[in-house]
């Protein structure tokens, strides 16, 4: 039988695969949109009982604004542009490859993305208001068509200026950048060499001291980071956005390690030998032959030691203080006996904010996530 009769799904089958796939994403992204929903929403509104109440804002729109007829097309056609942006980015990334030569390719969608990421920024906080009310000025005595400046939909964006400029929560996010791009570095060197020697080797002893690792790392944070308190206070290392990068890398490296050995184990050794026999040691066979083939393996490990560490609570609970904690310490802190709804309406503010740089990622890496993915599911 062909093989592609032998995987052809029947019509009945596949809408319910589809079924099953849009339930689900509906189901997991539901609670990203009413998180996203009730940050931009007065505490009256954000957390009433009704739903439409919470979505459309009555008491934000009657005592701030919102947004309007106008204010969504607006913001629809500037949403389209940067999708378009997306969808190009290929000639986009190649025409400044082209014309600044010695730019590497991989800083270039560095900075593509960045730049879009700022522009959408200042696009919704500045650019969509600013237009709206420009319209609002020029239609608003006009009868019929003052209903599009008219606001239908209650927004607010107090909250996140109150979290990220009165709060300075830009001190946690530089903390949390700090520490994610020290545990993913210093993750990726070790594991990387590592990986690659226990793939290579004849021995078992390698691979079940592994195992042994990965034991431990199932261990929960709060039982391993005790072990830490006593010396890091002791040697000045307790509060140090640095002592918790060892601590994580500690934690995640034989997980790291594992994955990392499961897309060297799908590289044949033939490349290695023949690379020995062109001349090349050891070293050079590593870097000029095998890492270009890991490439897409080494990111998507690197993806998931980013989101190990970008949403590590636990060890930065522990081993951090004051203006030093990340991102996800410092909403818990939102929450205690003395806060008000709107400390909580902050909170959330907070929490919608720090999956930005999550969708930023994914986007950056995307084609190696998919192609890292699809490399450590065939077995070599």
């Amino acid at each position: 039988m062909d093989n592609n009769q032998l995987y052809k799904l029947s019509p009945q089958l596949h809408v319910l695969t589809w079924i099953v796939v849009i339930t689900w994403m509906v189901i997991a992204a539901f609670p990203l949109f009413w998180m996203a929903t009730m940050s931009f929403k007065l505490p009256l509104d954000a957390f009433d009982a009704n739903a439409l109440t919470v979505i459309f804002g009555p008491n934000t729109k009657s005592m701030i604004g919102g947004i309007s007829i106008v204010g969504v097309l607006v913001a629809l056609g500037f949403g389209y542009l940067f999708l378009k942006a997306h969808l190009q980015r290929e000639s986009i990334i190649n025409y400044f490859v082209t014309s600044f030569g010695s730019v590497p390719k991989f800083l270039v969608i560095l900075i593509l993305y960045i730049v879009l990421m700022i522009a959408a920024l200042i696009t919704f906080f500045m650019v969509v208001p600013g237009i709206s009310s420009l319209f609002n000025m020029i239609l608003g005595g006009i009868p019929l068509l003052n209903l599009l400046v008219e606001p239908f939909i209650g927004m607010t964006t107090q909250h996140y200026e109150a979290v990220w400029i009165e709060n300075e929560f830009y001190k946690q996010f530089i903390n949390t950048i700090v520490v994610t791009t020290g545990v993913v570095s210093i993750s990726l060197t070790v594991a990387t060499l590592a990986a690659y020697g226990i793939a290579r080797t004849r021995s078992n002893l390698a691979f079940w001291l592994l195992i042994m690792a990965l034991c431990f790392r199932a261990l929960p944070y709060s039982t391993l980071v005790t072990g830490y308190l006593a010396p890091f206070i002791e040697y000045g290392l307790y509060g140090k956005r640095f002592g918790v990068v060892i601590v994580l890398v500690a934690i995640n490296q034989p997980f790291t390690i594992w994955m990392l050995r499961s897309f060297f184990m799908n590289i044949p050794p033939e490349l290695d030998e023949a690379a020995l026999v062109d001349g090349c040691n050891r070293l050079q066979a590593f870097w000029k032959v095998i890492m270009p083939v890991m490439w897409p393996g080494v990111i998507t490990t690197g993806l998931f030691s980013f989101l190990l560490a970008y949403n590590d609570y636990m060890v930065a609970m522990l081993l951090l203080d004051g203006d030093a904690r990340t991102m996800v310490p410092a909403i818990t802190q939102y929450f205690n006996r003395e806060t008000t709804l709107t400390d909580q309406v902050e909170a959330i503010a907070a929490a919608a904010s720090i999956t930005a740089p999550i969708f930023v990622m994914v986007m950056f890496f995307q084609k190696q996530l998919v192609s890292g993915l699809t490399q450590g599911a065939v077995k070599g």
